[in-house]
């Protein structure tokens, strides 16, 4: 699991930048170019509660239009903010300001947002030693960016796609005829990748502990079933649990012992935080 709170490399962002500024302004920004293009200056709003997330994107947004702009940041990337903070000011050209708003603001709001539900579902296992994972389940284009929203937030990433981690499920293990050959054949095919195990029942999860690997998913188990599991494995490999957790009910969860809870509605069901930005001085 990846725990660094490094954002992508700079050629990710850039080619994040490039493409949605593409979408987005095509042959060029008619309406902006009704304005006369003099210097002036604007502030980034945040209008409710957030955790700080995107600010490489939005500043990469603003530079591609005008490279000679200034961005003055009051907040650090990951820092939990009140409603109505200014979160930057920026000094550039009238035209190129509003011309990058929508695109830097939608990249602001959407990895903000990925921030600040992570951080609730942080908040909701804090003490437990459980750790808040995500999943494959990103925005298509953005998978990077959102993941590192989800570091941003204070969670973990799980693997970043199908090629850094093996994962065994239902469909591997029925090829194999059993959970034990599969996991066999995924260790001399890729030792030194991480291994996973989805397992269904009692039994699957102890021939998975027996047979050896770096984590078992316990997806969809009931609560009794779970603190068995939890029994069983004693510490021995730790156990992830995943499907139908909400942040209800994940403090329950990780206070049976699991290790990892993974949810993909953090980068699945997006909630964009409300952000605004303003030309003239800030407030």
């Amino acid at each position: 699991m990846t725990t660094a709170f490094a954002p992508p490399p700079d050629g990710t962002v850039q080619a994040d930048v490039a493409a949605a500024l593409t979408e987005d302004l095509g042959s060029g920004d008619v309406t902006a170019a009704l304005l006369p293009d003099d210097a002036d200056i604007a502030y980034l709003l945040c209008k409710q509660d957030a955790v700080v997330c995107g600010r490489p994107w939005f500043d990469a947004c603003h530079r591609a239009l005008d490279p000679a702009v200034e961005i003055d940041w009051r907040v650090d990337e990951g820092q939990r903010v009140s409603s109505g903070t200014v979160l930057a000011t920026l000094h550039g050209r009238s035209r190129a300001l509003v011309s990058a708003e929508r695109t830097a603001l939608n990249f602001m709001q959407t990895l903000s947002g990925t921030a600040t539900d992570t951080a609730a579902y942080v908040d909701a296992v804090r003490g437990t030693g459980t750790r808040i994972l995500d999943t494959r389940k990103t925005l298509p284009g953005l998978r990077l960016a959102q993941k590192y929203a989800v570091r941003c937030g204070g969670g973990h990433n799980h693997r970043i796609g199908l090629y850094d981690a093996v994962m065994l499920k239902e469909n591997h293990i029925r090829a194999y005829g059993s959970l034990p050959a599969a996991i066999t054949a995924a260790r001399t095919a890729q030792p030194t990748l991480p291994l996973i195990v989805e397992v269904e029942t009692l039994e699957q999860l102890r021939q998975a502990l027996d047979s050896g690997c770096d984590r078992i998913l316990i997806d969809d188990f009931p609560a009794e079933l779970r603190r068995e599991a939890v029994r069983i494995a004693a510490g021995r490999i730790p156990l992830e649990v995943s499907g139908g957790v909400t942040l209800q009910g994940i403090r329950a969860i990780a206070e049976d012992g699991v290790d990892c809870i993974s949810i993909g509605g953090l980068t699945k069901h997006v909630h964009a935080i409300d952000l605004s930005m303003k030309l003239g001085p800030a407030p």
